[in-house]
């Protein structure tokens, strides 16, 4: 059965560099189908859907859309609002008085858990919706996918970001902290080891929410780290917890502040590479130790997109009008790695991937909870894409002193 109406597509959640790729995929595939009489675009993600917040992105120049697709960050901005039952009845209601027969929705857990339950209430109402989650997310966190759109050129930034750190940390030694976004999954600052070449190169530590972080140990490693090389690069994932699950930054701080869902907020602050700074400071008698947070732009950073990611955001975009508009069905678009380097896409029922958390597997992690292996830099590399650059060394001889001291 065909079925007549208009689409809408909305993004939710943390921007990425590579989002509005998947925004312009949808909006171009679906408006070649007959069936479809508008495309609108909701600003503000969900919360613009309820509040008939939207644009007609059937007028839109095509052109245009294509300056927007190499734009980072959401072009129909975004929401944090995470709709439960009575907040996607509304939904419903608007896309009924609109006849929205299609709603696309690119986001991470909870975008796919609201096109879950906008899903089910459709059903419930006998209103006939197709309803398609494009995946989203730096995190890199989603069930099913090998991995999602946004997290390549994230990782790729992040992975520069440890080049430059690591050169300036070898021609003035200390230690070094870098704390990357991570709450529960431990991707990102994973990618921190993509580009080391030589033995000594840095990030020499690197600390996943998937393991328990013990403060003892740390010293200990920061200590055999700094005795070995002279200077210690460390990775820390802002998601870092002790056995009880507690984040270390609530343990270290007096005061911690939480947001809109009540989580601790880890980042933005500071505070975590911060208090570990002293703390080696404190214990290990070392001067020179300092520390950044990576903050918004490792989401949205202009110049360090990577090829791949953009490619395949254009293409789960493009994936979900197809399967709605062609084969008439609902889910989320799942990303299959089916080569060394390539990809399917595929439908994945939404109960799949809705609400649930994708972690670091045991076999990227050593065996001291420290680092990655070998099996993470092999998984993660081909996502950094075809154009990354890597630093050098100078090889030439060292020129024999003449002079008797």
């Amino acid at each position: 059965m065909v079925i007549h109406g208009k689409v809408l597509i909305a993004q939710g959640g943390g921007p990425t560099a590579v989002i509005n790729q998947s925004l312009v995929g949808a909006v171009l595939e679906a408006r070649r189908f007959e069936q479809v009489t508008k495309v609108y675009g909701a600003i503000n993600g969900v919360n613009g859907m309820v509040n008939e917040n939207f644009y007609d992105l059937s007028r839109e120049t095509t052109h245009n859309l294509e300056q927007v697709a190499m734009t980072p960050s959401s072009a129909l901005l975004a929401t944090r609002d995470k709709p439960d039952e009575k907040y996607c009845k509304e939904i419903l209601r608007v896309l009924k008085a609109h006849d929205i027969r299609y709603f696309f929705y690119i986001g991470g857990n909870d975008s796919s858990d609201t096109v879950r339950i906008v899903n089910q209430q459709a059903k419930i109402s006998d209103y006939e919706l197709r309803a398609i989650h494009i995946p989203k997310t730096i995190d890199n966190d989603l069930m099913i996918n090998d991995h999602t759109p946004g997290y390549g050129s994230a990782a790729k930034y992040i992975t520069n970001a440890f080049i430059g750190a690591n050169l300036d940390n070898r021609a003035l030694p200390g230690i070094y902290i870098g704390v990357v976004m991570g709450r529960n999954a431990g991707f990102l600052a994973a990618s921190s080891a993509l580009a080391k070449k030589f033995e000594d190169d840095g990030p020499h530590l690197i600390y996943l929410p998937e393991r328990v972080f013990r403060i003892e140990q740390f010293l200990v490693d920061v200590k055999n780290v700094y005795d070995k090389y002279g200077r210690c690069v460390i990775a820390v994932s802002e998601g870092i917890q002790d056995e009880k699950g507690i984040p270390i930054i609530s343990k270290l701080m007096e005061k911690v502040e939480k947001d809109a869902h009540g989580n601790i907020q880890l980042s933005g602050s500071g505070a975590l590479g911060d208090l570990l700074s002293k703390y080696i400071r404190d214990n290990l008698n070392i001067n020179r130790v300092r520390s950044d947070t990576f903050g918004y732009s490792q989401r949205s950073f202009m110049g360090c997109v990577s090829d791949v990611d953009r490619n395949e955001a254009r293409e789960v975009g493009e994936k979900a009008a197809q399967f709605a508009l062609w084969d008439n069905v609902d889910g989320s678009i799942t990303i299959h790695r089916t080569g060394n380097y390539s990809v399917d896409y595929r439908l994945t029922p939404l109960e799949a991937v809705a609400g649930k958390t994708k972690v670091m597997p045991d076999n990227f992690i050593n065996s001291t909870c420290n680092n990655v292996t070998e099996a993470f830099l092999s998984y993660a590399r081909p996502l950094l894409g075809t154009d990354m650059h890597y630093a050098h060394r100078l090889r030439a001889p060292k020129v024999p002193k003449i002079l008797d001291k």
